[in-house]
């Protein structure tokens, strides 16, 4: 649903973390999250299911993913 992000958090060796965002830009899409062969995919997708972004990352790097739905009151307009 509109509104719905998910934040990565990623282990950049020497320099830190970094931090990115894979949000659902517009109504009736999702984020959906796979995990496949020590890769994690983050993907935008479509009512139908076709992919408009997809974010990967290695598994070993990832330290955190925070799914942030969208509340109910601000999502859904009658």
């Amino acid at each position: 649903m509109k509104g719905d992000s998910v934040e990565i958090v990623v282990d950049a060796g020497g320099d830190g973390t970094r931090t990115y965002e894979v949000a659902a830009t517009r109504a009736g899409r999702r984020v959906e999250i796979a995990t496949r062969r020590g890769v994690v995919e983050v993907s935008e997708v479509t009512r139908t299911g076709t992919p408009v972004r997809t974010a990967r990352f290695m598994s070993s790097r990832v330290l955190a993913l925070v799914e942030h739905p969208v509340s109910t009151e601000q999502g859904e307009a009658g």
